[in-house]
């Protein structure tokens, strides 16, 4: 700094000698307007998390009846006598607040009444069968309501399409049905139906803890005229289930979010920094209008200037360690200055912010985005290891106020 100022008191010198005309301070410098910028941004808030998160396993039990032809039965159509127990197993992801997926699969005994023989009288007919389903789920209180983890109660509706296997079809006496009227080529009845049915429904679930849920679900699941092993009357058969269950939500259920309008406040940050050293410059040009007034030159004099102090820093996106093109700018300034003052050391400190992952995976972040910076000043602009002291902080200490803030890395001089 000794330097600089003996080679502007140099320069003014110079320029006096050669051009006398008088000096002015508006000569040298023109305070330009400042433009400003209207942001926009899209106040949405998005919604998202890693593959691995937000899974569940489900078990449930219940009871079911079919709905298939009854011959000339007069009894009511939901009859306990024919309803059996189901039991079911599933597994799924919610892929975002609104919409999951699961795979479920249910299975157990089946009780309706065939029709046997010309007279369409009442036949008692039981058979074995598992169903597969893939459905779609979506969150109906979240959709509406707005999204709350840790809501109490939701209803989901969910639709679905799947595979059923019916076999062991037998009367009540252990014979083949007298009803089947479903045969093989061979004249055979057939032994077991295929069928792809597709279902429909609704769950109430009801949050126990954030791991655990109770849920209550009504389905009904609709299958081609088969599926007993008997065509006749209408083209459809049904099975209604209701069942209670439990959900098991690995590693709880839970989604991060990014909202763009939360970074229009580091954009007006970093207009009120452009503004800062706006007023820095008109400070330098006031100092050198001062010097010019002073002409002939005086004798130099020479003042000891502290290193300018650092206010350099790197951000980054949201559980990133990647730097930014735009943030390659301020490690380039880091390194000019580092080479300007050969006898200045900085550390160089992450941080991460505490709204996102656990404090263990922050400590991690920190460390690899303060590595991340040091590494580029070394591997890119020649800067000794030995001058940069690397530090994290992960998300225990927060250098701002505003959350998204910091995931940074902020210089400063070393020692």
């Amino acid at each position: 700094m000794k330097t600089k100022n003996l080679y502007y008191a140099i320069a003014l010198c110079a320029g006096t000698a050669a051009y006398c005309a008088p000096a002015n301070a508006q000569d040298v410098f023109v305070d330009e307007a400042t433009t400003v910028t209207e942001f926009t941004c899209d106040p949405t808030t998005h919604y998202f998390s890693n593959w691995r998160n937000n899974w569940f396993i489900e078990v449930n039990a219940g009871i079911n009846q079919p709905f298939v032809e009854k011959g000339t039965s007069t009894g009511p159509a939901v009859d306990r006598h024919k309803m059996t127990l189901t039991y079911g197993v599933g597994f799924g992801r919610w892929v975002s607040p609104y919409f999951g997926f699961r795979i479920k699969a249910l299975g157990g005994s089946m009780h309706w009444d065939n029709p046997t023989g010309p007279e369409y009288k009442n036949g008692w007919t039981r058979a074995q069968h598992v169903n597969l389903q893939a459905e779609v789920m979506w969150d109906m209180f979240n959709s509406l309501g707005g999204v709350n983890d840790n809501r109490v109660f939701s209803i989901i509706p969910f639709v679905g399409l799947g595979g059923d296997a019916m076999w062991n079809y037998r009367d009540a006496h252990g014979a083949k049905p007298a009803g089947t009227n479903i045969y093989r080529e061979n004249g055979k009845q057939k032994s077991i139906q295929w069928t792809l049915p597709v279902s429909a429904g609704l769950q109430f679930r009801f949050r126990l803890c954030e791991y655990v849920d109770f849920f209550a679900e009504a389905r009904a699941t609709f299958y081609g005229d088969n599926w007993n092993n008997c065509a006749q009357g209408q083209s459809v058969d049904a099975n209604v289930a209701v069942l209670g269950g439990f959900n098991f939500n690995i590693g709880g259920r839970k989604f991060n979010k990014f909202n763009e309008c939360n970074y229009v406040s580091q954009i007006a940050a970093l207009n009120g920094q452009v503004n800062d050293l706006r007023a820095q410059l008109l400070a330098c040009g006031a100092e050198v209008a001062n010097l010019q007034s002073q002409l002939p030159c005086p004798e130099p004099v020479v003042q000891d200037c502290p290193s300018t102090p650092l206010m350099t820093t790197v951000r980054f996106t949201i559980n990133s360690d990647k730097i930014m093109p735009t943030e390659q700018v301020n490690i380039y300034n880091m390194a000019e200055w580092l080479k300007a003052n050969p006898d200045e050391k900085v550390v160089v400190c992450g941080y991460a912010d505490k709204d996102t992952g656990t404090s263990e995976y922050n400590m991690g972040l920190s460390e690899r985005r303060a590595n991340v910076v040091a590494d580029e000043l070394v591997n890119t602009y020649g800067i000794s290891r030995d001058r940069l002291q690397v530090k994290y902080d992960g998300s225990s200490v927060q250098p701002y106020g505003t959350n998204d803030w910091n995931r940074i890395v902020i210089f400063s001089q070393g020692k």
